[in-house]
């Protein structure tokens, strides 16, 4: 696919970079940006090449100020019910990607850009990003898991007062309740997140793939059986050519060489 509303770049060690590219419309998601992204997502799926993504916004005012109101006008029940379905989706195969994925929220991250982050595995944020749900002001809900994610960060009483307000947040205060990682000034921000994407890169990937498959299930279960989730992913690990050459290397005091593969 050529991609008309986002940009993909692949560095040399496995770092993607992807970033939406409709800076007039403030980066917001249409239906065709969608679609691009879920191309990208299902292409890393099946790429050996690809350790780490990063997910940004072209210019400096904004990651994704949101979906693409203009779309809204036209739409009609069911059409709205097809297209949060779509943004669901894509959001839940980005989420369950096998390698980590780092939001890079350089600027607004509002409805749809606020859901998009949170469903990457950390965020990032300059220190003029504001976040927010303000779908209320529009008379209608988040609908690409904002309800859902946004509570589980952040918890329910915060989570309530932020979608049933439409407040926007600033980067400081999405630090204080705990729904970023990290505020960096805007200037050195993505050099910031380069840097810990790099340092990912050099992980083991099977074992960031187990790590994040064991947070993730054990999560929607009881804290016993997350650690049986734990046990077994364990013993998994072991089996892996990068578990031995892990052990071999701090044994001979010397950095790892990792394969990269999945399947070892």
């Amino acid at each position: 696919m050529e991609y008309q509303n986002i940009l993909f770049e692949k560095k040399d060690n496995g770092v993607a970079i992807v970033t939406f590219n409709r800076p007039k419309a403030l980066n917001a998601l249409n239906r065709a940006t969608l679609e691009e992204l879920a191309d990208v997502v299902e292409n890393i799926k099946k790429s050996d090449d690809v350790r780490v993504l990063i997910l940004t916004g072209a210019g400096e005012k904004a990651f994704v100020a949101g979906a693409d109101i203009k779309e809204f006008q036209s739409m009609s029940p069911l059409a709205a019910k097809r297209f949060s379905e779509l943004g669901q989706r894509i959001f839940f195969e980005l989420e369950e990607l096998p390698i980590p994925v780092i939001a890079c929220v350089n600027g607004f991250a509002l409805g749809g850009g606020c859901e998009l982050a949170m469903s990457c595995d950390f965020i990032y944020a300059s220190d003029n990003a504001r976040f927010g749900q303000p779908e209320i002001n529009l008379g209608i809900i988040p609908g690409f898991g904002g309800t859902q994610r946004l509570s589980r960060l952040v918890g329910r009483a915060r989570a309530l007062e932020l979608c049933l307000t439409g407040d926007m947040i600033d980067a400081q205060a999405a630090l204080e309740i705990g729904l970023v990682n990290q505020v960096i000034p805007q200037q050195q921000l993505m050099e910031a997140t380069l840097e810990v994407a790099n340092l990912l890169a050099s992980k083991s990937r099977a074992a960031l793939r187990s790590i994040k498959q064991v947070i993730h299930k054990g999560l929607g279960v009881d804290l016993r059986h997350g650690c049986a989730m734990e046990v077994d992913a364990f013993a998994v690990a072991f089996s892996s050519d990068d578990a031995k050459e892990g052990v071999a290397a701090f044994i001979e005091k010397r950095q790892p060489k990792f394969s990269g593969s999945l399947d070892n």
